[in-house]
């Protein structure tokens, strides 16, 4: 019997195929104690498990390459924490075998930051993944993930870790639905990047029963149960249509009416630049500076190792626009010689610039790398701040980028409220804002954009957050200068052109995004896309936003 499920669509295309489920998680190993054990012996069992699985991330990110790399790699460093190892060592010598320790300590770290909130908090299924390959490797029994299968499948989880969603053959896994995550999870993500079509926070999906026939719009959300000849059918001629629109278009985003919207790409460094070129992106609207900063969490790669790599990734976009954000630490991206060790939210304290301004020698190292990274190259350097809340960080941010001899733009990331409710302010002293919409909504609604429990108000359709990005454009058309969106939002085709009738100024995805934005964008005009946002502000709830903007854009 047909059904309709729905949750949040977070990677585009069409999906019809049988379910499968994710492998179980490890079993809880036994509590039982271990008198007069060779605790020697034990601590380098575990160690030995500890090290081979963090080698194992580490093979599958370098398969896997760009932004899941980096993922995995935060994930290897992870399983390899001392505190954590310590902690490991000092159970087994009171008696706890090697697999029940290892579950133990990381049960207590798993605590901490269950309690930490907003970032931290989501870090809690990479690190049960870790925990459980860890488990597996020392009770000899197969690791948990995606399934062998000799047909194509669509993929069922409780939640995806990045080991998992990095390297899923998007010829086996037609798409996949999970009972948790939100739209700016890592799954959602790295999906987006695969080009698997994906829907998340579907709570009972995991009900289903395997073998059943689903049919998955990452579009909308929608999951079908055992869809009809005709709904399959149907869903079928909506994916090819897509897909023809899609391959169709081509060139500079821009309106139907000829207004322009840059369309850029998301990159975390040169891995990723390839496919934003081969997608037709006309620059970077967010180069992830922080992964070049991961690869060594005891000291601040050197002037002339950042400077390599800033250059291979100006060089690729020859007079086009590079907007790089420089070092976001802090959070969940902690770094040993940056983030302050204790602080009961990391998520509210000393992150992004603020922790720079107290390292301004790491500032100024970065800005003098970009500075020459860009001599003599026919690029539009641009570089903006992290977490800026008010003019004062804005003139910090600005003043150390002149101090540092950098000849480009510089501009603020909107990510806190105050800083687009004082938008005007900040622009006093920065040329350009660029819109973080996954943490403008985080610190907005309170809501963790890693918990699918409150994705609906992690949702970038939520009125609210439109209210938002409205002040921040309109801010900026004041001021004769440019307000771009950055965040995960502008990869939904339907609300880039909500977000363009905002006022926003160009849009930066994922490269995967960039044919469906451009194409969407080339099928409505300006003041069609104006009258969209309208109606999406005036509504009550972001699914109603949704649909009012469907709506007006579809001419119902």
């Amino acid at each position: 019997m047909e059904k309709m499920l729905r949750g949040v669509g977070v990677s585009h295309g069409v999906a019809i195929g049988e379910v499968r489920h994710m492998g179980t998680a490890v079993l809880e190993p036994s509590a039982e104690q271990v008198p007069g054990q060779d605790t020697e012996h034990v601590t380098a069992r575990a160690r030995q498990a500890v090290d081979a699985v963090a080698a194992d991330l580490l093979a599958r990110g370098q398969l896997a390459g760009g932004e899941a790399q980096a993922v995995l790699e935060a994930q290897a460093l992870m399983a390899q924490d001392p505190e954590l190892m310590a902690d490991v060592a000092r159970r087994v010598a009171g008696g706890s075998t090697a697999e029940r320790a290892v579950y133990d300590a990381f049960g207590a770290y798993r605590e901490l930051l269950a309690a930490a909130g907003d970032y931290l908090a989501g870090r809690v299924a990479d690190l049960d993944d870790v925990r459980n390959r860890i488990v597996a490797r020392l009770l000899g029994v197969p690791m948990p993930g995606v399934p062998d299968s000799d047909e194509p499948f669509v993929l069922v989880a409780r939640d995806l870790a990045p080991a998992d969603t990095a390297l899923l053959d998007p010829a086996l896994v037609l798409g996949f639905v999970t009972e948790e995550g939100g739209p700016t999870s890592h799954s959602a993500i790295l999906a987006r990047a695969l080009g698997v079509p994906a829907v998340v926070a579907l709570p009972g999906v995991g009900e289903l029963a395997e073998g059943t026939v689903v049919a998955v719009d990452g579009s909308t959300g929608e999951v079908t149960v055992n869809p009809s000849a005709e709904q399959r059918a149907a869903l079928a001629r909506v994916a090819e249509e897509r897909r023809a629109a899609v391959a169709a278009s081509a060139g500079p985003g821009a309106t139907a009416d000829g207004h322009k919207v840059p369309l850029l790409a998301n990159i975390g460094g040169p891995a990723d630049v390839a496919a934003a070129v081969e997608a037709g992106a006309e620059g970077v609207g967010l180069f992830r500076t922080e992964f070049l900063f991961l690869d060594d969490s005891e000291r601040a790669p050197s002037l002339e190792t950042q400077t390599a790599t800033y250059r291979q990734v100006l060089e690729a976009f020859p007079e086009g626009r590079v907007v790089v954000r420089v070092l976001d630490a802090g959070a969940d991206k902690p770094l040993s010689f940056l983030t302050p060790g204790e602080e009961p939210n990391p998520a509210l304290g000393v992150r992004g610039l603020r922790t720079l301004l107290d390292h301004p020698e790491v500032l100024d190292t970065q800005l003098k790398a970009l500075a020459a990274a860009a001599e003599g190259l026919p690029v539009y350097l641009e570089v903006m701040a992290p977490m800026v809340a008010d003019r004062a960080d804005a003139k910090a941010f600005a003043d150390a980028c002149r101090a540092a001899g950098l000849r480009a733009k510089f501009g603020a990331m909107v990510e806190i409220p105050s800083a687009a409710l004082r938008a005007r302010s900040v622009l006093q002293e920065v040329e350009f804002l660029s819109l973080g919409t996954n943490d403008l909504a985080q610190y907005t609604f309170a809501a963790d954009r890693q918990v699918g429990a409150v994705s609906r108000l992690q949702d970038p359709w939520q009125p609210a957050l439109l209210d938002l990005v409205a002040l921040s454009a309109e801010a900026a058309k004041a001021e004769g200068k440019s307000c771009g969106v950055c965040g995960e939002a502008a990869a939904d085709p339907l609300l880039a052109c909500v977000l363009t009738g905002l006022g926003v100024t160009s849009l930066s995805m994922s490269a995967s995004a960039i044919p469906y934005v451009r194409s969407a964008l080339a099928e409505h005009t300006l003041a069609q896309c104006e009258r969209a946002a309208a109606a999406a502000r005036a509504a009550e709830s972001a699914e109603e936003a949704r649909t009012a903007a469907r709506a007006v854009l579809s001419g119902e």
